[in-house]
């Protein structure tokens, strides 16, 4: 025999009253009283959700933002092992979102979820790995998980493997490799790889040199506003590598790399501004792009800024600005600037007169190629201007100097041999350095010469 099954409804309003007015006699049966289960409660007697409902449920919080719920049920579904949850979950960890940020814990759920092989996480374990989050440095580990997503066609993984098999990161250095994935990567769309392929055509890294491509790839990444390949567009219309000569589109596509802040961009515009290269001479322009690019830390504009205001062009004339911002650049090691610093000590602009720091700088920058400066260091050898006077010295550095083509400087040395100053006199090599230098137009050389017919 079945058993009965016994059902409640709530008592009326109206029961209720009647109850209320006739109590039950004693001994009569008591009357039962029901209360709503909680939340809490019916969850007790529903089904238990799938790990796929609790990542549903953590996804659309996601979605509106609510992240703290997002990672509750991400975390939820984690726990039964479902990897996507195991990846968002990751990622919460990593960026902080709806959780403190805790990169250890971003790398343990990784790890868990990297298990079920998806790219994604393989990429992002990668990273882990190639920059110590959350675990130690180990860029053989991440060359491992980039090759994993890579294989699976992730783009940015493809890119990533690019890099390290260009720079030798976690693995031997490979121009052939680095530059199949840079093309795969490229082939995706990825800005960056197509900006590092035309860079692989261009200087010709693990394939043959060919500056039609690099132009074809610096232009795909130039066109989706990426700021490297704009510079590198910029080169190629200067230059003519790879398309036709184009000075209008050489400024165009610097000026658009400049605009996002890239400073060797901004440096360029200021080179062609400052001495009419490539853009029309316009000195205040040439100011305001070195100025722009000098602020970021530029060595080559901080110096180009330090000769707009020694010399007034697009600014008012200021030596000690002038002097600041050859400072600034001489920090840096910047051979002209240390010339140009030198010439401020020995004609007291912007600084104190003094030829014995005026001979300093000038031997900073000499020892560092610049032929200017080897030829005033020659001078200052020669005459004892800051430094005791050595003939012998002073031969050495006009050689320097002259043997870069620097006309003063063989005119100079012209003179040491014609007259046996510092080296054995020798009338024959003194004419032929005046040669030398009157071939390139200077005026002393040719007078020299002319007199000597006489």
């Amino acid at each position: 025999m079945k058993q009965k099954i016994l059902t409640f409804s709530p008592l009326t309003e109206k029961e209720l009253r009647k109850f209320r007015k006739n109590p039950p006699e004693s001994g009569r049966k008591r009357i039962l009283t029901f209360s709503p289960l909680t939340e809490n409660e019916l969850r007790k007697f529903m089904p238990e959700e799938s790990a796929e409902e609790l990542f549903q449920r953590g996804k659309e919080c996601y979605n509106h933002k609510d992240y703290k719920k997002a990672v509750y049920w991400y975390h939820k579904a984690a726990e039964q092992g479902y990897g996507k949850a195991q990846h968002n979950l990751a990622f919460c960890y990593e960026n902080g979102n709806g959780t403190e940020q805790n990169l250890e814990k971003a790398f343990y759920w990784y790890q868990k979820a990297v298990k079920q092989n998806f790219a994604l996480t393989q990429n992002n374990l990668g990273i882990c790995y190639a920059t110590g989050t959350g675990t130690k440095q180990d860029t053989e580990k991440a060359v491992y998980w980039y090759q994993k997503a890579a294989e699976q066609g992730l783009k940015e993984a493809q890119f990533n493997l690019a890099r390290c098999y260009e720079k030798g990161d976690g693995t031997e250095q490979n121009y052939e490799k680095a530059f199949y994935w840079y093309q795969k990567a490229a082939e995706q769309g990825v800005k960056e790889a197509q900006n590092n392929l035309g860079r692989c055509y261009e200087n010709g890294y693990g394939t043959q040199q060919n500056y039609e491509k690099a132009f074809y790839w610096y232009q795909k990444a130039a066109e989706q506003n990426y700021y490297l390949a704009q510079f590198n567009l910029g080169w190629c219309y200067r230059e003519g590598k790879g398309t036709g000569k184009n000075n209008e589109k050489a400024v165009s596509w610097y000026q658009k790399a400049a605009e996002q802040g890239y400073a060797l961009a901004q440096c360029q515009l200021g080179i062609g501004y400052l001495y009419g290269t490539f853009a029309e001479k316009n000195y205040e322009k040439a100011f305001y792009w070195h100025q722009k690019a000098a602020e970021q830390g530029n060595p080559t504009s901080q110096c180009s800024l330090g000769s707009c205001y020694e010399n007034g062009y697009g600014t008012q004339q200021n030596y000690e600005k002038a002097v600041y911002w050859y400072q600034k650049a001489v920090d840096q090691g910047n051979s002209i600037a240390q010339y140009n610093l030198g010439l401020c000590y020995e004609k007291g602009h912007g600084a104190e007169q003094n030829n014995k720091t005026a001979a300093y700088w000038y031997q900073k920058s000499a020892r560092q190629g610049y032929r200017p400066a080897q030829y005033q260091l020659g001078l200052c050898y020669d005459s004892g201007r800051g430094v005791q006077p050595n003939y012998e010295t002073a031969f050495f550095w006009y050689q320097k100097s002259a043997g870069q083509g620097y006309a003063p400087a063989q005119f100079k040395l012209g003179e040491q041999y014609y007259n046996g100053q510092g080296i054995e006199r020798d009338k024959k090599k003194g004419i032929y350095w005046y040669q030398k230098a009157a071939e390139q137009g200077y005026e002393s050389a040719k007078k020299k010469l002319e007199s000597l017919k006489k």
